[in-house]
């Protein structure tokens, strides 16, 4: 009878053995973004946070740009063209370092670019989109107003068409990733066709985005409100390819397939310090890791952990393959960041006191997914969603 093989040594950082799913390429991309993030965002983002801030965040951007993290897995125009598995991957190790900067390239990318990318004109994307994926110009989306979140049908932002053709665009948008930093816009309105959107320059009169502050999540990150007060706009700002909300609607998914594996980032990043500190913090004259309700955590955190890492991989290789539904996008946005919180407040938990401190990263992530859990679509819709694929009847409304 033959030797049975040897097995590999157990790796509690990959206690699955997910890494022998991934190509060489996959982990050159996982380890590029994981340097850039151990070099560029974690030796500064507690004090970032602490102070509500993101310096230098269109140096951080360029910097985005030179790795090929914006639009990453856009063909074309300066964009990498990765794979969805690539793009979640960078997602992960970006969460990891903090969500903030993670919804800077979400929003750069998944939305924004993304926008151009599918539905504007040839002018639109080279206008656009070299620059964008260079980090030279950010890029925000107009979605969310302050009256309407997870019904975007009601939107109350107007464009309308003057006597010469061009647009008039008039409302406000709320809660807008990178607004007061973007040379771009993306902007849904109302208009008499239906919901279309539009490519707005921020430098055009009657534009204006004020930041939004005193926010205790998303610290790290620029959220800003947008005001269209009577913004003109050539008649070819519009992105002719798409009328209705299957527009951002389209864009909303592409960009909650990046939270299901960013989230994940997050979740490692509170197991790990969860994890050395039960290794160190001596009680009762041992390591608190040695005893039996610690290692119960520890074992839950881990099972929960690499569960969804396996999910947002298995979504991954279906968007790859052309055959991801929006449906299993709400799936794993509504696993993953619901588990991701529950492992950050266990992971608190076993820090003690230290867990509320900035030395450590938990509570910075777990007040970061508070708000990773509803924007891009609350628990309760995504729930819906399912409710509805699932028996058919529509509960929405």
């Amino acid at each position: 009878m033959a030797a049975s093989p040897k097995l590999p040594a157990f790796d509690p950082a990959d206690p699955l053995g997910l890494d022998d799913l991934l190509e060489p390429e996959d982990l050159a991309v996982r380890d590029t973004v994981r340097g850039w993030a151990a070099d560029r965002v974690l030796p500064h983002v507690a004090e970032w946070y602490e102070k509500g801030e993101l310096p230098g965040i269109r140096e951080l951007a360029r910097e985005l740009g030179s790795i090929g993290a914006l639009g990453m897995s856009l063909e074309g125009y300066g964009c990498a063209g990765a794979s969805a598995v690539q793009y979640g991957l960078a997602c992960l190790e970006l969460e990891a370092a903090d969500s903030g900067i993670r919804s800077l390239v979400s929003v750069q990318g998944s939305l924004a670019m993304y926008a151009i990318h599918r539905f504007g004109s040839e002018e639109q994307k080279q206008q656009w989109l070299p620059r964008m994926a260079a980090g030279e110009v950010i890029g925000c989306f107009g979605l969310t107003e302050p009256d309407h979140g997870s019904d975007p049908a009601a939107m109350r932002t107007r464009a309308k068409r003057d006597a010469g053709g061009d647009w008039v665009l008039g409302g406000r948008k709320m809660w807008i990733t990178n607004g007061s930093v973007a040379g771009v816009a993306v902007v849904w309105a109302q208009t008499e066709e239906g919901i279309r959107g539009f490519v707005v320059p921020t430098d055009s009169p009657g534009f204006s985005a004020p930041e939004i502050k005193h926010k205790w999540s998303l610290r790290a990150s620029v959220t800003s409100e947008l005001v269209m007060d009577d913004v003109r706009l050539p008649a070819d700002a519009v992105l002719p390819e798409v009328t209705g909300l299957r527009g951002p609607l389209s864009c909303l998914s592409h960009a909650r397939y990046g939270i299901v594996w960013g989230s994940m980032g997050a979740a490692r990043s509170s197991f790990e310090a969860a994890l050395e500190y039960a290794r160190s913090r001596e009680q009762f004259g041992r390591p608190i890791g040695g005893f039996q309700l610690t290692q119960a955590k520890l074992a839950d955190m881990a099972v929960e952990l690499h569960k969804g890492i396996l999910l947002a991989h298995h979504l991954g290789r279906r968007m790859d393959a052309g055959r991801l539904r929006p449906e299993q996008v709400s799936f794993g946005k509504l696993n993953n960041v619901r588990e991701a919180i529950d492992i950050c407040r266990t992971a608190r938990t076993i820090l003690g006191a230290n867990g509320i401190s900035l030395e450590y990263p938990v509570m910075r992530h777990a007040t970061n997914l508070e708000s990773v859990l509803t924007y891009e679509g609350t628990v309760e819709m995504h729930q819906l969603v399912l409710g509805k694929a699932l028996t058919g009847l529509d509960a929405f409304r």
